[in-house]
């Protein structure tokens, strides 16, 4: 029998870990020096990119406006329009990272959406490959990644394009 192994995924996993209080992407956003620990890719003027620390695939990023709003109609158009182009960056780099067979992107608004921090809106971006649901996933209810997120970290941060 082969064991695949995901360690990092206990304290997801575990339902009594506690929630850091405040927002979790303002706190991030809040230090820059330390966007090497918070797996943040990329500052652009309204928006960030950060890594998800619990991804559904390798390459699960965010993208993040600095406003702290709970719905998209809430955000300017220049923060809308810089989102997207931050999402076609992502794809780009994604595309040369990982060569996914396709793209999940999504925006979950408000909780019963499946929001797992409502009070601030953010773009998902999830790189997809043919079978990459399996019986681990169906049966499970786990995902298998195979690279470690700082890994995923220092694939994507050298291939940005201001690297």
């Amino acid at each position: 029998m082969d064991h695949l192994w995901t360690p990092w995924r206990m304290t997801y996993l575990q339902s009594n870990v506690p929630k850091p209080e405040g927002c979790i992407f303002c706190t991030a956003a809040s230090t820059p020096e330390n966007d090497a620990a918070t797996f943040i890719l990329h500052r652009a003027q309204h928006a960030f990119i950060i890594l998800n620390l619990y991804p559904y695939n390798n390459g699960h990023l965010m993208i993040v406006p600095f406003a702290h709003a709970a719905s998209l109609e809430l955000l300017p158009s220049e923060v809308l329009t810089e989102m997207m182009l931050l999402s076609n960056k992502s794809l780009a780099v994604l595309r040369q990272a990982y060569k996914p067979h396709g793209f999940n992107l999504g925006i979950n608004i408000g909780h019963a959406a499946g929001a797992g921090v409502p009070e601030h809106v953010h773009l998902h971006i999830v790189p997809r490959w043919a079978g990459d649901n399996n019986f681990i996933s169906t049966l499970g209810n786990t995902r298998v990644i195979p690279e470690m997120i700082q890994q995923t970290y220092e694939r994507l941060l050298a291939l940005w394009p201001e690297a």
